[in-house]
């Protein structure tokens, strides 16, 4: 979402980079194509004019004149100020003293208040709580019916006396909602309201009359991050008509400007505490300001990509294979398996857009196919159980069975094992310690697409200059064999013509 204000915040300060001293005119410049980024992004004028403020006021003070390195200090006070905007510190759920802890779900229609109604109630059942979803949604077609869909995926109870369609009682159904979990004893009450195409009085009232009825501990305002300026005009209307005392992102994965993250917090002096990065019930995190400020301006966002990892990778099994890889003993197989773990952990471009500089590599980031993985794992599911186990059996018939099997083509199978091979030496070499010889500017980009080393991606062919073969019978087998005859630098042992 913040791609194309990442690449504008990198322009701008490539400008600064080498000089051992900053103007008030070269800070005013780059203010100005900060101002100009940030309003191309959709943030809401007040918020650029504040922010912009307070760089400026830090950026021509001290702790710029005297830095080491002034670029780099203003890169940070830029960051500084994007995590303020953002919320500043993270903050948790506030849970009740007393059980069960409700949190009360606001927003228009279309924001997706019931997918993440079942994202959040998956979140909690995973933190150990005894989540109870009520179905208080009861003017939208089939609402109901979707929230006890996803209750039964995340098995999570739903609490939905009436079938809604327009008829039934929001208000009795959340007080009830709220009497059955205290008797029933659950720790968290998730009550989907109704929403609407716009901020209307109606609307508002019955929010109003569900959070007098139910006394939330939490009113969570779910904002469309695509809305851009608009978000921020809801925002208000909801802060202001109902209360909010946190915000939650969906759609944090859309090509829109992102404009609503960095405004709404501001706007509504409520801190964002989750985001939504897809339609899977798994794309809900917790939010965290400063590591969004760092992925804005590409730095990364690596403690996000550890935590996703120690979430989805099982130890014991990551042990298991760093044993074989150790003993020269790692197999498709074992590879077919490390690619589901991967899998478990969402969109690959989602995970390669945590790697700080990954904005130089963007082109390539957004042609990368997903459907890459899928294929792959076609190929390794055609194979049998020896071909896995021991790829050296894999002569030219099996690989024609293998690839009619998997519906790709022979050359595919054959990338495939080359690059199995290759990365194989790679990860001995690492799980020894040493440092492994990658081709290449970056080993995750190799290939000329992301995730070239076993995913797909195109193959960089070297165009070497066609001349005339020597008449020298030696040299010409050293050319035809596709070897550097003559060369000056010559690696380990071999003759002094260059041939190894």
């Amino acid at each position: 979402m913040f791609g194309n204000l990442s690449d504008r915040l990198s322009d701008t300060f490539k400008s600064l980079r080498g000089k051992g001293k900053l103007s008030a005119a070269d800070i005013d410049e780059t203010l100005r194509d900060i101002r100009r980024a940030l309003l191309e992004a959709d943030v809401a004028l007040e918020v650029v004019k504040t922010f912009t403020g307070k760089v400026r006021e830090r950026a021509l003070g001290d702790e710029v004149s005297k830095a080491l390195n002034p670029a780099q200090q203003v890169v940070q006070i830029v960051n500084d100020e994007l995590k303020a905007i953002l919320g500043g510190e993270a903050r948790k759920l506030a849970f009740a003293k007393n059980p069960p802890t409700v949190i009360m779900l606001a927003g228009l229609q279309g924001s997706g208040k019931t997918t993440l109604a079942g994202k959040l109630a998956k979140w909690l059942k995973e933190q150990n709580h005894t989540p109870l979803l009520v179905a208080a949604d009861l003017q939208r077609p089939n609402a109901v019916t979707q929230l006890q869909v996803l209750g039964e995926k995340v098995g999570v109870p739903v609490f939905a006396p009436e079938a809604g369609n327009g008829t039934g009682d929001p208000v009795k159904v959340s007080r009830d909602a709220i009497d059955f979990a205290k008797k029933s004893q659950y720790s968290v009450v998730i009550v989907d309201t109704a929403g609407r195409l716009g901020v209307d009085q109606e609307m508002m009232q019955q929010a109003s009359d569900i959070r007098d009825a139910v006394s939330p501990d939490e009113i969570l305002f779910v904002v469309d991050s695509m809305l851009g300026q608009d978000a921020v005009n809801v925002a208000k209307a909801f802060h202001d008509g109902v209360g909010v005392s946190g915000v939650v992102l969906t759609k944090l994965d859309g090509d829109s400007r992102g404009g609503a993250a960095l405004s709404v917090a501001t706007v509504t002096g409520a801190p964002i505490l989750f985001s939504s990065t897809g339609e899977g019930l798994d794309a809900f995190e917790p939010f965290y300001p400063d590591r969004m400020a760092s992925r804005i301006l590409d730095m990364g966002d690596i403690l996000s990509l550890i935590e996703q990892a120690q979430k989805n990778f099982d130890e014991e099994e990551s042990k298991r294979l760093a044993e074989k890889l150790a003993t020269e003993q790692f197999t498709l197989q074992d590879f077919l398996e490390q690619m589901q773990q991967l899998k478990r952990m969402g969109s690959m471009k989602n995970l390669l857009g945590m790697l700080p500089g990954i904005a130089q590599a963007k082109r390539q980031l957004e042609e990368f196919d997903e459907r890459e993985i899928t294929r792959t794992e076609a190929i390794i599911y055609s194979m049998t159980p020896l071909e896995r186990n021991q790829p050296k059996v894999l002569n030219g018939s099996r690989r024609m069975r293998i690839a009619k099997g998997s519906g790709t083509s022979v050359t595919e199978v054959n990338q495939l094992i080359q690059r199995f091979e290759q990365a194989s030496k790679v990860m001995k070499t690492m799980a020894r310690g040493g440092v492994p010889n990658i081709p290449g500017t970056n080993p995750v980009l190799s290939g000329g697409t992301v995730g070239g080393g076993f995913m797909g991606g195109k193959k960089k062919i070297d165009k070497k200059k066609k001349g005339s073969k020597s008449g020298n019978p030696a040299k010409r087998a050293a050319e035809n064999a596709g070897l550097s005859f003559g060369s000056e630098k010559s690696s380990g042992s071999g003759s002094a013509f260059g041939l190894h």
